[in-house]
């Protein structure tokens, strides 16, 4: 079962009007077995999978609190790491650690052949892995105390709405609102509903009519694409996933809204970004607030943080007290987000390429902090949005010899003289440029003043809705998947 799906939008409107009409204990069996209905839809022997994570951690979690031994507290967290890492490893790395193994005793003459089995990737299991894992060392840390109800627990790594594809929740934000229910209030029902149209809004209209292009681009040979054609793909990847996983983020704030409960936002206008820091304080926040947490500033001897929010913020201190381990712990962390994503050295090449934008960034930093604001939030977004953008290449590339190939281009004069693509994958371009800058300004400028009378602004929103709502319609298709579900 999938967000932008009708069986998906029956199952949510049944959860929500049981929640609001249910006493506690049902109410959380209800979230708990409804959550696993909705995993099991997809592929219902990986339920074991989730739950085995959900039982270690639960236990190991009770274990290392009531164990006043250092040494014994270490032991439970070992053994929680190694479960949950090693399955994640099993499902989703085994294969490409023994194709690569393969291939260096090829090279030190050893014939020795690829696996020939192949493992399914259980939906989901990189985010609730990550999720389950933080909540275990957080009781080792101390920061929250072991919850002794297992299925509170168990919804709180099961909750539907982002069992999927994040946000990556800390306990602490989501068991106690999933403990207490919050009164019931119309304006919760009301912005999760706009929330969800907004979500599938970006999937339906704007994602999944990038993809043809996206994928008709990619699919020609390096040979035939200009550097200006490498540019525009860039462009237009960039756009379909920030379009494709902000759609599922919307749509998975808003239904944990309509049973008042408050995720945090996980994108906010990242290629409007004037920097590295602040790309990575806008995009993908529960993530990369995650890797800063629980990989970088431990790393780095850095004090940790305890929210999903902020993004890299300390993790680009321009002045690190320890600059060498700083800088070490900074390509170690961003090379394992990488390959978080997938199971492909194009992937390692994505986090170590933003790892340097933000090393160089730090470098740099302090020598414009003279100019003016305007100069130094205008100058980087203008080097910010390419950059950032580039970077896309690798993450959608099939093999690192197609990265480096397409990245080549840009460095020859004479691949910037004619063009190897369809004219509208141009205008396409720029076109989604320009609405996501006006978009930006709407909500800065024109909406703050609307709010100021009630009338204008719900005819506003009427009017905004109904053609968000038609525009849906007319362009749903049969079921594309989610980008971050392949993660």
């Amino acid at each position: 079962m999938i967000f932008n799906s009708v069986t998906y939008l029956l199952f949510l409107a049944i959860v929500v009007v049981l929640y609001w009409h249910m006493p506690r204990r049902p109410r959380l069996w209800m979230i708990f077995l409804g959550s696993l209905t909705f995993y099991g839809f997809w592929r219902v022997e990986f339920l074991p999978v989730m739950l085995v994570s959900t039982l270690v951690d639960y236990w190991a979690a009770r274990a290392i609190d009531a164990s006043a031994l250092p040494g014994r507290r270490k032991l439970y967290l070992g053994i929680s790491l190694g479960i949950n890492l090693g399955l994640l490893f099993y499902f989703k790395y085994l294969i490409f650690f023994a194709d690569n193994a393969s291939g260096l005793l090829r090279l030190f003459g050893f014939d020795v052949p690829p696996p020939a089995f192949s493992i399914i990737l259980p939906l989901g299991i990189s985010f609730y892995t990550f999720q389950t894992v933080s909540y275990t060392v957080d009781v080792y840390r101390g920061f929250v105390r072991p919850e002794k109800d297992f299925i509170l627990y168990g919804c709180f790594v099961t909750f539907f709405p982002q069992l999927v594809a994040g946000p990556i929740l800390r306990s602490r934000e989501v068991i106690p609102q999933l403990d207490q229910r919050p009164r019931f209030q119309l304006e919760d029902l009301s912005i999760g509903i706009r929330r969800v149209l907004c979500g599938f809004f970006l999937k339906v209209v704007l994602a999944d009519n990038l993809a043809p292009l996206v994928d008709s681009g990619f699919d020609q040979s390096v040979a035939s694409l200009s550097a200006l054609d490498v540019w525009t793909l860039a462009f237009l990847f960039g756009f379909q996933i920030y379009f494709d996983f902000s759609g599922y983020s919307h749509i998975a704030v808003g239904c944990a809204r309509m049973m008042g409960i408050r995720f945090p936002e996980n994108f906010d206008f990242p290629y409007l970004a004037s920097s590295p820091r602040d790309f990575w304080k806008r995009w993908h926040i529960s993530l990369s607030s995650w890797i800063r947490d629980y990989l970088y500033l431990p790393l780095a001897g850095e004090r940790v943080q305890d929210r999903s929010s902020g993004g890299l913020e300390a993790a680009v201190d321009t002045a690190p007290a320890r600059p060498r381990r700083s800088t070490r712990a900074l390509f170690e962390s961003w090379a394992i987000m990488g390959l978080w994503h997938g199971a492909n050295w194009t992937f390692v090449l994505w986090g170590v390429y933003h790892a340097t934008l933000v090393y160089v960034y730090r470098l740099t930093a302090p020598r414009f902090d003279g100019l003016p604001r305007w100069l130094q939030s205008a100058g980087g977004f203008a080097i910010t949005l390419p950059l950032a953008m580039l970077g896309w290449i690798p993450f959608r590339a099939e093999s690192l010899g197609v990265t480096m190939r397409m990245f080549a281009k840009l460095f020859v004069p004479s691949e910037y003289l004619w063009l190897g693509m369809r004219e509208n994958n141009y205008l396409v371009a720029a076109l989604v440029m320009a609405s996501m800058a006006l978009a930006w300004t709407v909500r800065q400028t024109a909406l703050p003043r609307l709010e100021q009378h009630p009338l204008a602004l719900a005819f506003a929103r009427t009017a905004t809705f109904s053609a968000m709502i038609a525009l849906i319609f007319i362009f749903l298709r049969p079921i594309n998947q989610f980008i971050y579900f392949q993660f």
